[in-house]
């Protein structure tokens, strides 16, 4: 199936893009990698009136360290994040990185395009709730910073205003002894998750858990912070009957759906399961 015909542009300057943007309000879309644009418009899903195309606009990529942020530009493929040293500041981001999707779409797909997508089976949100991370916004107008737990608004739905497009997505890096895991159930490689649990611990100067992180992926409408489970932890010495405790309150805080991958009360057992091996991963990490 073809998609609806669409004007196309490509500023090679990030204020002609912001300018388009503002133009074309609800008309307008950014494409960066377009491996999740690209096919929605091919199946009629999606049906922009014109696309902006920030591919030219090579400020944009990059992974850095700043502001004691690991720092990701809206034109970061995922395998800039894979090779990335600076990546490792984040034990969560390094380990789902290689996780993306296949090696034809990490060459291509963006983190900032997958963190916009909002869909619940795409891995980078989880992460980023883990993480604590927060996206950077931009119109002509100027910038703002949103915590991703506001910016992940439901099924597929972020909090851009017409106008916005994602510049970069910013995650904290741990202060103290850190570490952080993701995995990921797949029926083949490439495939979305049928389940998925992004985890980061880190440790206070005597050891109990001074900070936790816990992120759900295709389990729930959206991608799900499991704040119960990560309450439980805070404060405590890392043991294994607390993290077990911690994945069922992440289980309970999942509302998975039956489906040709597996039934409901399955996949709830595989969050309880993947959240313990997650903590005890990130737990091995922060203090070795």
């Amino acid at each position: 199936m073809y998609p609806p015909a669409f004007e196309y542009q490509a500023p090679d300057t990030l204020e002609g893009a912001l300018a388009a943007l503002a133009e074309l309000g609800d008309e307008g879309r950014v494409l960066a990698g377009g491996q999740s644009l690209i096919p929605m418009m091919k199946l009629r899903l999606a049906a922009p009136s014109h696309l902006v195309d920030i591919n030219r606009i090579s400020e944009l990529s990059y992974v850095r360290r700043e502001n004691g942020s690991l720092c990701i530009g809206a034109l970061a493929r995922h395998n800039d994040v894979v090779g990335s040293a600076d990546a490792k500041a984040s034990g969560v981001v390094s380990s789902a990185a290689p996780w993306i999707s296949d090696p034809l779409v990490r060459n291509r797909g963006t983190v900032c395009g997958s963190v916009a997508h909002c869909d619940p089976e795409g891995d980078w949100n989880s992460v980023m709730l883990a993480a604590r991370a927060s996206v950077v916004a931009q119109s002509s107008s100027g910038s703002r910073t949103i915590g991703i737990d506001d910016f992940i608004v439901s099924f597929f739905t972020n909090s851009l205003e017409p106008g916005e497009m994602v510049t970069a997505v910013c995650v904290p890096i741990p202060s103290g002894a850190s570490g952080g895991a993701y995995m990921k159930l797949e029926r083949k490689i490439g495939d979305y998750a049928t389940v998925g649990v992004a985890t980061q611990l880190e440790l206070a100067s005597d050891g109990t858990i001074a900070q936790a992180g816990i992120g759900l992926t295709a389990v729930n409408y959206q991608n799900t912070r499991a704040s119960a489970a990560e309450d439980l932890l805070r404060g405590e010495t890392p043991s294994d009957e607390l993290f077990a405790e911690a994945g069922a309150a992440a289980a309970a805080a999942s509302d998975p759906q039956t489906d040709v991958r597996g039934d409901a009360e399955w996949k709830r057992n595989v969050v309880a399961v993947y959240t313990r091996r997650g903590l005890a991963q990130a737990l091995a990490s922060a203090t070795s």
